[in-house]
């Protein structure tokens, strides 16, 4: 059947988490008692009150299409948000509602890629960028990084990487698969080298934003290089901070040029996102950040309980991380004593014997180290690591 598809849909690799996620379910429902570390969303509920005003809009008949780039009253609460938790000023006409975060990327990427630009990725880097890039028959230049420089890109690095093609640089911090985050100083130097490249955009993946105590406040490249603003694409969304992420709703603020061309793309796919859902979200963003905290104060605790007894365990080197809620630890040394090929086969030999699934590094571009989610229950967590240390010791 290959002679059907596209060489694209041929070459395309599907996500390596929502294999697992995929997987993992066909296995509970087997009645296999897996502890899931694989996921990359919350393990809360969404608050009541996200939810009521979901049922209401219902009630009230808000069942038809909106706006394309999403509702005027969501758009306002979103520039709301920018201006008083990021210092950033944005125009109605520069912001963008999208079905989630990954669609804004998507939607990104295809607007200001053409084929043959390159697009700089740092590894350990989330799934789906590589894949996209490539899906825009653009060149993905990867920048690799170690536990070493705490998987942080040195303005070296970026000075090296960048050609004449040159085109895009994506940054996301706090990191997926990571957890770390650039802090101001090390943003000024990277912002540097690109003040020196002014061809150069800025995908500024900000979805784990809220989801960070590593650092007094969240900062990202505009913040601390204002004149980056008007080539700088900043993502975010409703999924990680309030615990959203079957409501499929993610947004992106840019010059009003590359909105309104992300536009035109959305229309030509999914159109507006999900009426009842952007109104959840306009209520969600109307809440302070405190009402949020004890997500992100489990996360810590959880993040503080599995860094120490990951370091515990014989050849697993792990380092802080500074939000989200991933630990990205270095397992070579046990792929090594357990004679296995890489760790893809460790986290399918972890998974058969422990019924624990976690996700390997090397789909995050970054081969010898594995992913944990510390997005489930203390109990789940508790157990997950007794099993994990039970036969990687």
């Amino acid at each position: 059947m290959n002679d059907v598809l596209s060489t694209k849909a041929q070459q395309i690799e599907p996500s390596a988490t929502m294999v697992i996620a995929d997987l993992v379910r066909e296995l509970k429902n087997q009645g296999h008692d897996v502890i899931n570390l694989s996921a990359g969303e919350p393990d809360f509920d969404t608050p009541d009150p996200i939810k009521q005003s979901a049922i209401e809009a219902i009630q009230e008949g808000w069942t038809k299409y909106t706006n394309i780039e999403g509702t005027p009253t969501l758009k306002k609460a979103i520039m709301r948000k920018l201006k008083h938790d990021n210092q950033l000023d944005y125009e109605l006409n520069q912001i963008i509602v999208s079905n989630g975060a990954k669609q804004s990327i998507y939607n990104a990427i295809m607007t200001v890629l053409n084929a043959g630009n390159e697009a700089i990725i740092p590894a350990p880097y989330w799934v789906s960028y590589l894949p996209i890039v490539k899906m825009a028959a653009a060149v993905p230049i990867i920048i690799q990084t170690t536990l070493s420089q705490n998987f942080k890109i040195t303005p070296q690095q970026l000075e090296e990487a960048i050609t004449p093609n040159t085109r895009l640089l994506i940054l996301n911090s706090p990191s997926n698969p990571s957890g770390v985050a650039y802090s101001k100083s090390e943003l000024r130097a990277l912002a540097e080298i690109l003040l020196k490249h002014p061809k150069v955009l800025i995908l500024s993946d900000d979805i784990y934003e809220y989801i960070l105590w590593g650092a007094d406040h969240f900062t990202n490249i505009v913040n601390v290089c204002p004149q980056l603003q008007d080539r700088t694409i900043v993502i975010n969304g409703a999924s990680k901070a309030f615990a959203m992420t079957r409501w499929r709703i993610g947004y992106a603020a840019a010059p009003k040029t590359i909105v309104q061309a992300m536009k035109k793309i959305q229309s030509q796919s999914t159109s507006c996102p999900n009426s009842i859902a952007q109104v959840a979200a306009t209520t969600a963003l109307g809440y302070d950040r405190g009402y949020f905290s004890y997500m992100y104060k489990a996360y810590k605790a959880r993040h503080d309980l599995a860094l120490q007894a990951l370091n515990q365990i014989k050849g697993v080197r792990c380092i802080p991380a500074d939000g989200a809620f991933y630990l990205f630890p270095d397992v070579r040394e046990i792929v090594k004593r357990l004679k296995l090929p890489s760790d893809i086969e460790l986290s399918t030999h972890v998974l058969n014997k422990t019924n624990v699934a976690v996700v390997p590094g090397s789909a995050f571009g970054s081969p010898g180290h594995i992913r944990l989610s510390c997005a489930t229950s203390n109990k789940n967590l508790k157990e997950a690591l007794d099993r994990l240390s039970s036969i990687l010791h």
